[in-house]
């Protein structure tokens, strides 16, 4: 499976359990370590423990193999590395913090949901 669609089932499955604000952005020409970043807003610090619980699963069962898993729910963020399609799920707060859509900004973004 390409990485874009691996991205898009992820964006999908997120969009299916209620987060918001999901953008697919591709950062494969600007990035050595990754094709997607996959972000998405949780609405407390429980959801974005389910969300990356479901992400996890949702990877095992594509047969990607996790690189890792970092952040707890009550930080704020949590990054599920999944090789070629790196999964970050915020808090509203920490998400306008870090701002990572402005960052990668000269990179295609696609909204989803």
């Amino acid at each position: 499976m390409e990485s874009k669609e691996v991205a898009q089932v992820v964006a999908d499955l997120l969009n299916s359990k209620k987060a918001r604000d999901i953008v697919m952005i591709d950062i494969a020409e600007k990035s050595s370590f990754a094709d997607y970043f996959v972000n998405a807003t949780g609405g407390s610090e429980r959801q974005l423990g389910a969300l990356a619980d479901e992400v996890e699963d949702k990877l095992a069962e594509l047969g990607i193999e996790l690189r890792s898993k970092e952040g707890r729910p009550e930080t704020g963020w949590i990054l599920v590395d999944g090789g070629d399609v790196i999964v970050n799920l915020f808090t509203e707060a920490v998400r306008d913090k870090y701002t990572l859509e402005k960052i990668w900004s000269d990179c295609e973004s696609i909204i989803v949901g």
